[in-house]
């Protein structure tokens, strides 16, 4: 080809380049209107996510404010009152608190109640969970099927015959029976879950670990305990909250001497019905406890609840 022809050759093609410039870009043929309206539309959102955030800390704030005012301002005016008025916080609210051995006594009981009855169904939910999902014995989908069918009894359901039963084998206003109780009806739902994520597990990993020679417990505490770490977390974060948080199990079972905080102070509003200088600051201290933990492990339980959602 001579150069007259390679020159006409190239008059004739049109420039890629130049097509690139005429060609309008997405986003700038976007209306402006649609524009803006997506832009308002995001705004809003956050807007109202902020304003529910704040919402659902109202009453924690609150309660922190109501725990650091005196008892004649908490009974003259409400805690916001302290946003005009912010000499009125004091700590001698908390002062008094540490001075209740009462109270004192009872966030020693309910640590005591509720670390204990949050590791035996980690254990043994992990455990069971495991040899639901991997292991193959007699009768395993039946067995299964009786822990699902565990799910929907109530435990008002077993507040009389476990009362009776703890009374005759003497663990009956023990915290230990408080524990057993907690422990009992927490496993139906650790089982569920953790054979569950288990069972999601790629089969070819454990047989390639078994193929290098490992047994089972072997199998379960290096491959399966890691993997399942976020949805054993989130189980511990579920009973903790379920454990401390509760009352009518604490209020039942657990020793009259020694109660729980929840049971200590729902005896504080029966014995002083004014008693708010010790309420108001043992309140908030129950509630920030399950908040640090949540907290801490906030992560753990945000990957445990999405765990088995995206493939």
């Amino acid at each position: 080809m001579s150069s007259s022809e390679v020159r006409s050759s190239r008059v004739g093609t049109p420039d890629v380049r130049s097509s690139r410039v005429g060609t309008p870009d997405a986003r700038s043929s976007r209306p402006l209107v649609a524009r803006v309206a997506a832009r308002a539309a995001g705004g809003a959102v956050r807007v109202f996510l902020v304003l529910t955030g704040l919402f659902w800390l109202l009453p924690t704030v609150g309660l922190l404010l109501s725990s650091l005012r005196s008892p004649s301002d908490i009974a003259a005016s409400g805690w916001w009152e302290v946003l005009t008025a912010p000499a009125q916080l004091t700590t001698e609210n908390y002062s008094r608190l540490l001075a209740n051995d009462t109270i004192t006594g009872s966030l020693g009981s309910t640590i005591l109640i509720t670390v204990p009855a949050t590791l035996l169904v980690l254990v043994i939910g992990s455990f069971a969970g495991y040899a639901f999902a991997w292991l193959e014995f007699p009768g395993r989908d039946w067995w299964f099927l009786g822990v699902v069918a565990l799910l929907v009894v109530p435990v008002q359901v077993a507040l009389v015959p476990v009362s009776k039963l703890f009374g005759a084998v003497g663990l009956f206003e023990t915290t230990l029976g408080v524990v057993l109780f907690h422990t009992a009806f927490g496993l139906p739902f650790a089982i569920f879950l953790l054979r569950n994520f288990f069972a999601e597990i790629p089969r070819e990993l454990l047989e390639a670990a078994r193929l290098d020679g490992a047994g089972e417990i072997r199998l379960f505490t290096r491959v399966v305990l890691p993997l399942g770490g976020p949805a054993i977390a989130s189980l511990g974060i579920f009973q903790f909250l379920w454990v401390w948080n509760d009352m009518l199990i604490a209020l039942i079972f657990a020793d009259s001497q020694s109660p729980p905080i929840t049971v200590a102070l729902q005896q504080q509003v029966r014995q002083f019905g004014n008693n708010v200088d010790v309420l108001a600051p043992g309140a908030f201290v129950s509630m920030v406890v399950p908040l640090v933990v949540f907290f801490a492990f906030q992560r753990q339980f945000a990957s445990g609840v999405m765990a088995g959602a995206v493939k």
